[in-house]
């Protein structure tokens, strides 16, 4: 199993200097690829942005979005952008698209919440058919440019509801499953991937890539709480419930990273709560020696 690491992008108080950091030292290993986050209100660095500027800072590490929020972009915008990182990066996008779950950044946005998994499902064979180089429509021509690989960059959708099973098997590449849910109910939901994918001819196995958030140092129990609370906060119930599921040692982390092997996991993201580069260096030397 790959270790991915989270960039702080989520955090306002991380530089556009110190993302830099973080992307460049990853991308001296041993981490598969940085990923970041999407939110619509907030006051943190836009995620497709971040990984703009990572796929010209780096040359190895893959660049992945955990979730994109595919219905509070414009579809045809969000096809260049991504296949723009595509380009830029040689080939090293994971996009993976989620549908979110706080309705201010719809009403921000300008979308429909209530519409947002039928939009989601409108958005993604939009999203095929450009990165292919394909016509809108008689009308209007290709939009571009076209991405590395013929059908795209690599595809993950990510989710709670029953739904993306479906989603997965007509257009997905693979699972991007949520961080902090249940295993058992982890594994429900991706024994019906699985068989959705082969009831529907798709040959090979979609990939599954799994999350949790992390904390370690002296503090790691305080930036924890004050990253699930900033971010969760609006929801007790969620954030207590997000806050029992961070491993903030090294010997829980170390815990984690088996626990999702052990659930046949292909690739796990790690994302910091804090934006201290110490935080990228202690989760090395745990990557290093479980990899």
């Amino acid at each position: 199993m790959r270790i991915a690491l989270g960039l702080p992008s989520r955090i306002p108080s991380a530089s556009g200097e110190l993302m830099l950091e973080w992307a460049t030292r990853a991308d001296r290993g041993p981490f598969s690829s940085v990923v970041v986050t999407d939110r619509v209100v907030s006051q943190a660095l836009e995620p497709l942005s971040v990984l703009a500027m990572a796929a010209g800072a780096t040359r190895r590490i893959r660049l992945m979005t955990s979730v994109v929020i595919g219905p509070t972009r414009e579809t045809t915008l969000l096809a260049r952008q991504a296949a723009t990182i595509d380009v830029l990066s040689g080939g090293r996008l994971t996009f993976g698209l989620g549908i979110g779950v706080r309705e201010n950044d719809y009403l921000a946005s300008g979308f429909d919440f209530h519409r947002r998994g039928r939009r989601v499902e409108e958005q993604l064979p939009i999203l095929r058919r450009l990165w292919a180089g394909e016509s809108l429509s008689n009308e209007i021509g290709p939009i571009g440019p076209r991405s590395r690989a013929s059908s795209g960059p690599e595809l993950l959708i990510g989710g709670y509801v029953p739904a993306i099973v479906r989603r997965i098997a007509a257009w997905g590449d693979g699972y991007m499953a949520p961080g902090g849910g249940e295993p058992d109910s982890l594994l429900k939901m991706w024994r019906q991937i699985e068989q959705a994918w082969q009831a529907a001819g798709r040959p090979g196995k979609p990939r599954w890539v799994g999350a949790s958030y992390f904390a370690l140092g002296s503090n790691a129990a305080d930036h924890a709480t004050r990253y699930i609370n900033a971010n969760y906060g609006y929801n007790p119930e969620l954030a207590a419930r997000r806050l029992r599921t961070v491993p903030a040692s090294r010997e829980a982390v170390e815990e984690a990273i088996k626990r999702q092997a052990d659930m046949g996991v292909d690739e796990f993201i790690l994302r910091p709560c804090v934006e201290d580069l110490d935080q990228m260096d202690r989760l090395a030397e745990i990557a290093a020696r479980v990899s």
